[in-house]
């Protein structure tokens, strides 16, 4: 892939593209809030079922989004870029990915154990997979789901964590190309 030279020369992902990213990055922060701190914020609000409706949206918006991703190709690469961090990049984007997908559906597989509807923010209940509660799918899926989870979390700090490390220390757009 063909590199971006200079500092002030760098072409944007198109609009489409960026408001995917704003958008599931807004959802994604969201649930990764509302999945660690909900036990702790229950007493003054029930975070779970906006928590379970953001799942579903991110999964849908996520292969959308994917989806839209097959259909044009990305900018190239800042020339301050080394193979090393392109494919450190590539990796953590295809990790975010594919997290983005599979997190909101175990969650999706989990929850369809559980009692309570998978209420899509008040407005109608979201259809349950066939999964039995105590089953050892469920059972695999809530660990699962908590595990990739925090894994998630933890590539959306190194991805935040990079992005602002290009922008302020190299100063070579990746972080504008974005916005």
């Amino acid at each position: 892939m063909a590199t971006i030279s200079g500092t002030h020369d760098f072409i944007r992902y198109n609009a489409v593209a960026r408001l995917f990213h704003a958008g599931i990055a807004a959802l994604v922060l969201f649930n990764i809030l509302t999945g660690i701190l909900g036990e702790a914020i229950e007493d003054i609000w029930q975070p779970f079922p906006a928590h379970k409706a953001t799942g579903i949206l991110i999964l849908f918006l996520s292969l959308a989004r994917l989806g839209w991703r097959f259909t044009w190709t990305m900018p190239a690469w800042p020339a301050t870029m080394g193979k090393l961090q392109q494919n450190v990049a590539r990796l953590t984007h295809g990790a975010l990915y594919v997290l983005m997908i599979v997190v909101p559906l175990t969650g999706w597989i989990f929850s369809s154990a559980g009692k309570y509807p998978l209420s899509i923010y008040g407005l109608f209940d979201w259809p349950k997979l066939p999964v039995a509660k105590g089953s050892a799918l469920a059972e695999a899926a809530h660990e699962g789901h908590e595990v990739l989870g925090f894994l998630m979390a933890g590539l959306v700090i190194l991805h935040i964590a990079a992005a602002l490390h290009h922008h302020f220390v190299i100063k070579d757009n990746v972080l504008r190309r974005m916005l």
